[in-house]
């Protein structure tokens, strides 16, 4: 059955440009990465929601854009000068990245700090049915959430691996008894970004 956002753009049978991402997770080995295509107009709070999506947080904490020097995120009137974002849910991803732009960063957590190094591969028209947010591929599961950034992350899944760490059962209590980091599950995070309200 199709989506409304898919009947809507079957209604008006027009091409959408979609940008092709590729996000990667850094100072994560193996790294952990999806290849996600959004429409090139895309808002940064929705662009925020889609990598939540793909990534598999559960935006649970503060985030920022950095592109091309810019800092995007909700802005905090309050805060301090050097603080100050621009508002994220009035820049596009096509207006941020301008003409020559081609990589960005997105952080997420302060103070775990994730932080994702994303790629333009393509700018590709699409029609018809096609969904406007969807996840082409991708490897492994992302870190769970406030297990304390990559150096932390690296040390629990230690734990979590060797049954004779001091930590191995205080590490898979907390994380509900499992966690596999090769698990990545496309139907899944597909079903995420589905759920995803845009308006393009």
């Amino acid at each position: 059955m199709a989506t409304a956002t898919q009947r809507r753009r079957k209604a008006r049978d027009e091409p959408v440009w979609m940008a092709r991402l590729l996000i990667a997770l850094l100072d994560v080995q193996p790294t952990v990465w999806r290849v996600v295509r959004v429409p090139a107009m895309i808002t940064l709070d929705k662009l925020h929601d889609a990598i939540q999506a793909v990534m598999g947080w559960t935006d649970s904490h503060l985030h920022e854009f950095v592109i091309n020097g810019v800092r995007y995120g909700i802005d905090d009137p309050a805060g301090f000068e050097d603080e100050r974002v621009v508002d994220e849910r009035q820049v596009t991803l096509a207006d941020a990245l301008g003409s020559t732009v081609r990589t960005f960063d997105y952080v997420y957590d302060f103070g775990d700090n994730w932080h994702h190094a994303a790629t333009l591969e393509a700018l590709e028209p699409t029609e018809g049915t096609a969904p406007l947010l969807y996840c082409l591929t991708g490897e492994r599961a992302c870190p769970p959430e406030d297990v304390g950034g990559p150096w932390a992350y690296e040390e629990f899944l230690e734990a979590i691996a060797d049954p004779k760490h001091e930590e191995n059962e205080a590490m898979l209590e907390w994380c509900d008894g499992e966690f596999d980091p090769e698990r990545f599950d496309l139907e899944r995070v597909n079903a995420r970004l589905g759920r995803i309200k845009l308006k393009i």
